[in-house]
């Protein structure tokens, strides 16, 4: 008798390719690990899903393969693993918060060019004030 528990074939470990991860990490740089590594582990099914449907298709003509690629792409759009609603409501958030984000730096950016504005004045008056000590 095994003790190892019996995980469910969609929960399994994804061995996940270098190409992959470089793609989700340059990609989704501020999501976080859980995300991203549910976001490789998507990439990666999807990937071998293709190429094992290509297989299968083996030696058959082209129409053979793009019949396999549509059923792919079928299977992926029948499971609705993307919710346009929170995509557009992701997409809403982020732009708020460049929004913000750009209104901070300007406002950041016009401190600073008073304050060296007000340093440069400083500066002039100090080196054009008369000097009671030359006399």
């Amino acid at each position: 008798m095994t003790t190892e528990p019996n995980i469910p074939k969609e929960r399994a470990l994804v061995e996940v390719s270098e190409e992959t991860h470089a793609l989700v990490e340059k990609e989704m740089p501020q999501e976080s690990d859980a995300i991203k590594q549910e976001t490789m582990a998507l990439v990666e099914t999807i990937k071998r899903k293709a190429q094992v449907e290509a297989q299968k298709a083996g030696e058959l003509t082209r129409d053979g393969y793009l019949e396999a690629v549509r059923k792919v792409r079928e299977e992926v759009e029948s499971t609705n693993l993307f919710d346009r609603d929170r995509i557009a409501a992701s997409v809403q958030l982020m732009q708020e918060d460049m929004e913000k984000n750009w209104e901070s730096l300007v406002g950041e950016a016009s401190v600073l060019g008073d304050r060296l504005s007000s340093a440069a004045q400083a500066a002039w008056d100090a080196l054009t004030a008369p000097r009671s000590d030359l006399d």
